[in-house]
């Protein structure tokens, strides 16, 4: 549905740093960037940016697609060791569907950032 989405961080760097470390194991990473902006995504589709032109808001919650369960795995230990906190280890949340596999933490600015596979183990 979207193309792309971005919004601003209150420390560009710190943002950056985690978000690169914590989305590798989904294949993610600087696609483009400028003074004040980076867009992250896989090889040829920038669709997350992030930049320094104003206030962070509020806490919000971004769900990253992972072709499979391991990566959730990967994910999240990446994004702990990045300075994430635990918010949801990686597990299934059968009260979605099924198939639900997911993994949550709490990244720069209070935002809840997660990895999550629908497909079947």
């Amino acid at each position: 549905m979207f193309d792309h989405i971005g919004f601003n961080v209150s420390d560009l760097q710190a943002s950056k740093a985690f978000y690169l470390q914590a989305l590798a194991p989904l294949g993610i990473g600087a696609a483009m960037e400028d003074e004040g902006w980076v867009m992250l995504g896989r090889p040829g589709r920038p669709q997350f940016w992030i930049g320094s032109f104003g206030p962070s808001p509020g806490p919000i919650h971004l769900a990253f697609a992972a072709e499979n369960r391991e990566q959730v795995r990967q994910f999240y230990e990446a994004a702990l060791a990045a300075g994430g906190k635990d918010n949801g280890a990686p597990g299934l949340r059968e009260h979605y569907h099924a198939n639900y596999y997911g993994a949550f933490v709490i990244g720069p600015d209070g935002h809840n950032v997660e990895a999550v596979c629908h497909r079947p183990e």
